[in-house]
């Protein structure tokens, strides 16, 4: 029996969301919030700052999406606003976490106009630039790649009505601080842009920037029993080389290989483990 004690009784319907919004939810099969989003959205929906302690499982990507489209499609664009002008930024720590967030975006957004960019280091420099040509509403990124794009004129952020900073903790931790300033001093003031900040620990230096950067936020906090992530179950094997295939192969049999991430220490390594989930019957993307 499928455990939803995460789930709180509050419903998406419930919200004063668009319609396009309502239809993506049902669409993706959501129809009750999680104690993140019962608790961040009708501030978020409301206009008002979040600063929300969340790990990883709690919902919280949907939460500040949800948010971000629902006040770009029910409020008109910056009277600044020109073919390079971003409306939204959500600024993401790791390039594997900007694109979970631009796939969880496509999804809740996909009966929306609204056009979403993704921007990170390490690959695909020119196409990224080249997708922003045009000009994006919702741009989803890691600071130094966006920095990048930004100080070549690619897009403006004077136009900025929403900004997301997901994970402020590894932000500090990975050395972005300072990116991210830059980034939110090119913005409108915080008084005149919609904040919202997520955080695994709402420390001293998380909340010296949420009141530096953000218009008074209201802070939420999940207790340590009502996060998914608590309810996964952990366990560690220690095979030899020869022994990880076999071992990983069996897993996937035993679970059925459904929604899985695999990662691998090496380029060469993900695309030797790709092909032999291939050939084995795995629908396996690298």
């Amino acid at each position: 029996m499928e455990d939803l004690s995460y789930l709180t009784d509050k419903k998406f319907t419930e919200f004063d969301l668009v319609p396009e919004l309502l239809q993506g939810l049902e669409a993706a099969g959501f129809n009750c919030c999680t104690k993140i989003q019962a608790e961040s959205l009708p501030l978020a929906l409301a206009g008002n700052d979040v600063a929300g302690q969340a790990q990883t499982g709690t919902g919280k990507t949907a939460a500040f999406l949800l948010a971000i489209f629902n006040h770009l499609l029910t409020r008109p664009r910056h009277e600044q606003h020109q073919l390079t002008s971003v409306r939204a930024v959500v600024l993401a720590p790791t390039r594997e976490l900007a694109i979970q967030i631009h796939r969880d975006a496509r999804l809740l957004g996909k009966f929306t106009d609204l056009r979403l960019g993704l921007v990170y280091g390490g690959t695909g420099y020119q196409q990224q630039r080249d997708s922003l040509s045009e000009g994006v509403d919702v741009l989803i990124g890691t600071p130094g790649r966006m920095i990048d794009y930004f100080r070549q004129g690619v897009f403006d952020l004077k136009s900025v009505q929403v900004v997301v900073l997901d994970e402020a903790d590894r932000m500090f931790d990975l050395g972005f601080i300072k990116d991210i300033r830059f980034i939110l001093r090119r913005m409108p003031p915080p008084a005149e842009r919609l904040n919202l900040l997520f955080s695994a620990t709402l420390s001293h230096r998380v909340h010296e920037l949420g009141y530096e950067h953000m218009n008074d936020p209201n802070e939420i906090k999940i207790d340590a029993d009502t996060v998914v992530v608590e309810q996964l179950v952990e366990e560690v094997y220690y095979p030899a080389n020869p022994e990880k295939l076999p071992l990983l192969l069996g897993l996937l049999k035993q679970t059925g290989g459904e929604r899985v991430l695999i990662f691998a220490n090496m380029r060469i390594a993900c695309d030797r483990l790709g092909r032999a989930l291939d050939r084995q019957g795995f629908s396996a993307g690298v």
